[in-house]
């Protein structure tokens, strides 16, 4: 059984390459390489939830290292675990000092539909903290007194999301998941659990993948915009409650320039980022993104200015050598949603 289980994995994957060849999707060498450097980021994360991370009586949050999905946030740190909606779980850690936190339970079913639906949310605004700043909080089915994170009966997973505003002053906090109640050692492992694991990694890649090229040709049908395409699909592919979104697909010629203009609402927390068409964020050493720190503002208004090259103004974003791709700008916690003007210009207009 593990032999006819791994030749099935290794066929699904290769399956999963003919989302980067799919029409529309680009040709460059470029962005090829960047899209197959993608299914194997998501193999790598995928094998590690659904193989070695994936006993939810023995849940770990681990970090995602350099996987980028469905327009990863840069500012965010991002900690996930899997659990089932049946158990009971606390979870304890320090706040730190890093500027929004929010956990979600979720029920994964990309491998199924492509969608990530939210079972339970809690917030900043939410969260009662002890007086030596730690946190508890019991994830649960049944309601709890003090931090309770509500479970479904199909919860698969637990998201942190931790965004900072400032890199280098802000500390995210540290967090710990145990199941309460439960066996006291994991259960050995069995073919059976093999052959179900390395099925689900392989339906999770492809689901993943297919789901996010899905999102750029729909967003390809309204280039260099950022309109509103409706929250509800964001949502259901796991999106945090708090925030409304603006995704677009961007494309530029050689010499021109992508200009975004919008009032700046009133909130916690706002960024925009520059990804590439498999929905990842583009090099985060270079200058792909701002948020509501970082960005120089103008009476009130916002300016940004995405070119190949930087004209000398402020809140410049770098295409990082690609001549399309894709785009978020997120308005976290605010009561309105202003949606921004764009136009693309020759680069000399805005030097």
């Amino acid at each position: 059984m593990p032999d006819q289980a791994w030749s099935q994995f290794c066929q699904a994957l290769e399956k999963a390459g003919e989302v980067i060849g799919s029409d529309q999707a680009p040709d460059t060498p470029l962005d090829r390489a960047e899209g197959y450097r993608y299914l194997s980021r998501l193999t790598r994360e995928m094998l590690y939830s659904c193989l070695d991370n994936a006993d939810p009586d023995f849940p770990r949050f681990h970090e995602l290292d350099l996987v980028k999905i469905g327009a990863d946030n840069p500012d965010n740190v991002y900690l996930s675990a899997n659990i089932r909606g049946d158990r009971t779980y606390r979870i304890t850690g320090t706040r730190g000092t890093i500027a929004y936190f929010s956990i979600g339970s979720k029920a994964n079913r990309y491998a199924k539909d492509g969608t990530m639906a939210s079972t339970g949310e809690l917030s900043d605004a939410d969260l009662t903290l002890a007086p030596d700043g730690t946190v508890e909080i019991i994830a649960s089915a049944e309601p709890q007194a003090g931090n309770w994170l509500p479970l479904a009966p199909d919860s698969t997973g637990l998201v942190v999301r931790q965004t900072y505003l400032d890199r280098t002053t802000e500390t995210p906090g540290r967090w710990h998941v145990e199941q309460i109640g439960g066996p006291a050692e994991p259960a050995p492992l069995t073919p059976e659990f093999l052959a179900k694991a390395l099925q689900r990694t392989a339906l999770s890649v492809h689901g993943t993948a297919a789901t996010f090229a899905h999102w750029t040709r729909t967003f390809m049908t309204r280039p260099n915009e950022l309109p509103d395409f409706g929250q509800e699909m964001f949502q259901r592919a796991g999106g945090d409650p708090e925030i409304f979104y603006l995704h677009g697909y961007w494309t530029l010629e050689p010499g021109e320039a992508w200009v975004i203009e919008t009032d700046v609402p009133d909130c916690p927390y706002w960024n925009f980022q520059l990804g590439n068409w498999w929905m990842e964020s583009l090099d985060h050493h270079r200058k792909i993104t701002v948020n509501k720190h970082t960005a120089a503002l103008s009476g009130g208004r916002l300016t940004i200015v995405v070119a190949s090259e930087d004209p000398g103004v402020g809140n410049w974003i770098d295409t990082c050598g690609h001549s399309s791709g894709t785009a978020l700008l997120r308005w976290l916690g605010a009561s309105e949603h202003p949606i921004p003007k764009c136009r693309v210009v020759p680069l000399e207009e805005v030097r």
